[in-house]
């Protein structure tokens, strides 16, 4: 059984969970075709995760309180939605990471030793998992 975090959430990411990638450049998304583009999902350089937060797009206000919180420092234009199915059907991993409240990370992506072949393999999974995504703009 999964041990309960500080924001009252089990450790457990389960897979009917929604979680929210906050998107915080314009390059991320296209406002005509409400579609998130992969480079919303790819994984930090620094840490090779995608911070995420386990909420849906209702409630919104909550929603966006939760990235004004948690990303003071940057605009945020919207939000992808996605189930954690979708990334486990993707081959990756969700795991709890708090603090900040709700806060989770996407693991286990795809690396090589080639750094081209890394982004491109990197890049079709985001895009596995962007096309099961729904675009909530702000």
């Amino acid at each position: 059984m999964s041990s309960i975090l500080p924001s009252g959430l089990p450790e457990t990411v389960h897979n009917e969970e929604e979680l929210a990638r906050f998107i915080s450049s314009s390059r991320q998304f296209s406002k005509s075709q409400m579609v998130v583009k992969p480079a919303a999902l790819m994984p930090n350089k620094k840490n090779g995760e995608t911070s995420v937060f386990r909420h849906s797009k209702h409630p919104s206000a909550e929603l966006w309180d939760l990235a004004d919180q948690n990303i003071p420092d940057r605009t945020v234009y919207g939000a992808a939605i996605f189930r954690a199915e979708d990334v486990r059907k993707a081959d990756l991993e969700i795991v709890s990471e708090e603090p900040p409240p709700r806060h989770a990370n996407i693991i286990s992506w795809p690396t090589d030793p080639d750094p081209g072949l890394q982004k491109a393999k990197q890049k079709e999974t985001a895009l596995r998992i962007t096309q099961k995504s729904e675009l909530v703009l702000r």
